[in-house]
């Protein structure tokens, strides 16, 4: 007798249990991707922009002593650290020396320094909370070429060297021109450029530019957020020199810190 060679039809019950169990996993395999699509969307959200061109701020800079040029998402900054302006540092002959008896001059002048500086900023500064203290030598560039300290002279406070600071809050040590104070030659109770910080974020004169008065929402580190005269109508967060008189100084302090772009 034959076999009976017909194929065994599965019941309904079960191609109901086998369609669930493929449905089933094809909508586990449809949630996973959505998940990760949303996980790479959220990771490519917070990648840092890309700057394909230098800020409008840079051009305030002294194309005489200063180049600037994108390096990827970096800007390198490179300077004679020789200011634009007359101080008494110049050293008697030069074209920009100025008299100041009244200033505690350190030995040295510019001539016989060796000024050449180079920073490295982000293009686009990091602000999503960090804050990081300033340290001893150069923690920005101004637009005259030289360079910006802190609050700090020699790692004690800046009191001890005032009486050597020039008319516009600067002197030389070590080794680069530098301000501490309100450079008066280039923003005196203004809304001018200042510079660029180490932590890439702007520093401007004791107003803003977006009311021309002082402001009064500056954080800790003198930074708020609004227009300014380089962003065409977008608003960008940046310091300003703190409108309070700096100790014994009788003048404003540049910047103390911390730096809220890392």
């Amino acid at each position: 007798m034959k076999k009976n060679s017909m194929k065994r039809i599965p019941s309904f019950p079960s191609i109901l249990t086998l369609a669930f169990i493929t449905l089933v996993a094809c909508s586990s395999d449809s949630i996973e991707d959505s998940v990760i699509d949303e996980i790479a969307n959220e990771d490519s959200s917070d990648d840092d922009e890309i700057a394909t061109e230098l800020h409008a701020a840079y051009t305030a800079f002294n194309t005489d002593a200063v180049t600037i040029y994108l390096d990827g998402s970096e800007v390198v900054i490179e300077t004679t650290d020789l200011p634009d302006h007359e101080t008494i540092y110049w050293g008697v002959g030069n074209s920009l020396y100025r008299e100041e008896p009244d200033v505690d001059k350190t030995p040295s002048i510019m001539s016989s320094n060796n000024n050449v500086t180079t920073i490295r900023v982000d293009a686009t500064p990091n602000l999503r909370g960090s804050t990081v203290e300033t340290q001893l030598n150069t923690i920005g560039i101004a637009v005259s070429g030289s360079s910006i300290f802190n609050d700090q002279e020699g790692g004690g406070a800046l009191d001890q060297a005032a009486g050597s600071l020039d008319w516009t809050g600067a002197h030389i040590g070590p080794g680069v021109y530098h301000y501490h104070l309100e450079p008066k030659a280039f923003t005196d109770d203004d809304d001018n450029l200042v510079g660029i910080l180490l932590d890439g974020v702007f520093l401007y004169g004791r107003k803003c530019s977006a009311t021309g008065d002082y402001p009064t929402d500056l954080d800790a580190s003198g930074g708020h957020t609004s227009t300014t005269q380089y962003t065409d109508g977008e608003e960008e967060y940046h310091y300003h020199i703190i409108n309070e008189v700096y100790s014994t100084t009788g003048s404003y302090l540049a910047f103390a810190g911390p730096y809220q772009g890392y």
